[in-house]
C-alpha cells in the first residue's frame, strides 16, 4: 500500500558488496521498460510490475467519473456526462483520455518524473497508459489517431530538462501501439513563462501565438502530454492543427486536474 514516495533504491548511491546496479545515466525510457520486474516505486515491495506492486497500483487515484469531453473529475458516476465548461465554451478537441486524477501519488510521481529526472517514476504510468489506449482502440478502433504528436517544448526549456517528457510517454505508446509519432510536426517559437501557477486565462493568453506547424499535418492527431491542467495547451495546439488541415484532434494524457 502507498504511504509515500521514496527514492527509488536503483537511484541511490550503491553500497559496498550490494547488487550490480544499472547507472542512472544508462537507464533511457526504452531501457526502463525492458526492466519489468524489481522494486515498487511506492513502498519498495521487492516484487513489482513496471515498477508498481499490485497494492500499490490498486490505490492509484483512477479517473473514473469525468466529463467526457475533457475529462475533467466529476462528482457523478460515468463517463457520458459533459461538465459546465464545456458546454459553456466547447473545446475544439473531440476528447482527452486520462486515466488518472492528478493528486497523490500520482502527482508526486510525475513531479518526481518531470522535474527531477527520475524516470522510474514515469514507468509504471507511462505503461498502464499504453494498456489502457490499448484497450480503448480495441473498443473503438474509429479513434485510432495517423499520428501522435508530442506536446512541443521550447528548445531552451529541453536543454534545461534535458529531455521532453511529452516525447518520452509518445514514443513509448508508439512503440506498444505501432502508431507513428512526431516530435517536430508542431514547434514552439518563443518561449513563455511556466505555465505552473497561471489561472485558465492566463495560461491561454500565455500560450497565444507561440505555436508554428511545420508541415500539412494529417487528418487524425493523438497530442500527448504529462497533465491535463486547465486545457489551455490542448486547447491552443489543437486550433492551430486544425488550422493547418487536421480534422480530429485528441489529448492523450497520464492524468488531469481535478479543477
Amino acid at each position: 500500500m502507498i504511504k509515500g514516495l521514496k527514492s527509488l533504491s536503483t537511484l541511490m548511491t550503491p553500497k559496498v558488496n550490494s547488487a550490480k546496479r544499472i547507472p542512472r545515466a544508462q537507464i533511457s525510457i526504452k531501457g526502463l521498460f525492458q526492466l519489468r520486474g524489481g522494486q515498487c516505486v511506492a513502498c519498495l515491495e521487492p516484487h513489482a510490475h513496471f515498477g508498481l506492486c499490485t497494492p500499490c497500483r490498486q490505490d492509484l487515484p483512477a479517473n473514473h467519473s469525468h466529463c467526457r469531453c475533457c475529462a475533467l473529475p466529476i462528482a457523478y458516476a460515468g463517463d457520458e456526462l459533459i461538465c459546465g465548461q464545456c458546454l459553456k465554451d466547447p473545446p475544439p478537441f473531440s476528447r482527452i483520455v486520462a486515466p488518472w486524477r492528478y493528486r497523490f501519488p500520482v502527482d508526486g510521481m510525475v513531479q518526481r518524473y518531470k522535474y527531477n529526472g527520475q524516470r522510474a517514476y514515469a514507468r509504471p504510468l507511462i505503461q498502464d497508459l499504453s494498456t489502457h489506449l490499448t484497450l480503448m482502440l480495441e473498443t473503438h478502433p474509429e479513434r485510432t489517431p495517423d499520428l501522435l504528436l508530442a506536446s512541443p517544448m521550447h528548445p531552451a526549456r529541453r536543454r534545461k530538462r534535458g529531455f521532453n517528457q511529452a516525447a518520452d510517454i509518445a514514443e513509448h505508446i508508439s512503440r506498444q501501439s505501432g502508431i507513428p509519432w512526431s516530435a517536430d510536426l508542431v514547434v514552439r517559437n518563443r518561449r513563455t513563462r511556466p505555465q505552473r501557477g497561471l489561472n485558465r486565462e492566463e495560461r491561454l493568453a500565455n500560450l497565444r501565438g507561440i505555436y508554428q506547424v511545420t508541415r500539412i499535418p494529417p487528418a487524425s492527431i493523438a497530442i500527448v502530454d504529462d497533465v491535463v491542467t486547465t486545457g489551455a495547451t490542448a486547447r491552443s495546439l489543437t486550433e492551430v492543427l486544425l488550422e493547418a488541415g487536421a480534422r480530429e484532434v485528441q489529448i492523450w494524457a497520464l492524468a488531469r486536474t481535478p479543477g
